[in-house]
């Protein structure tokens, strides 16, 4: 198998060349602010109701009820396949509203990202 063509680092102004994402150096900082942010800042209550079967149960029936089709796109009259569930109103917003099937959308992954402003990984 064919090695991955080096590029940039993925660090703003690091010129390092890398088959990764991040160079070395790079890799083990964010490795290091990820493993931080897991411990110190993320909602552990969120994290596991996104691992709760209910979740999966309720993600699933929302995927079937859209027909698997990003609903943005669909209005712009596109064709896209659904990535994720998306939470109209944020679960840390209303913890209530976690199940609800009228606050939650089928959405690729670009419309997702649009949605939250790139601002990072998406939640499924």
């Amino acid at each position: 198998m064919p090695l991955k063509p080096l590029r940039i680092c993925a660090t703003p102004s690091c010129p390092s060349l890398t088959r990764s994402r991040y160079c070395n150096e790079h890799k083990t900082q964010q490795q290091e602010e990820t493993k931080h942010y897991n411990k110190h800042s993320r909602n552990k209550t969120i994290t596991s109701f996104y691992k709760s079967t209910e979740w999966k149960r309720t993600r699933e029936l929302v995927l079937l009820r859209d027909n698997r089709l990003c609903q943005r796109c669909l209005r712009e009259h596109r064709f896209t396949p659904a990535d994720m569930v998306h939470h109209i109103v944020e679960v840390k917003q209303d913890w209530s509203k976690r199940l609800d099937l009228s606050n939650l959308e089928s959405l690729c992954n670009a419309c997702h990202n649009k949605v939250h402003g790139d601002r990072g990984k998406p939640v499924k």
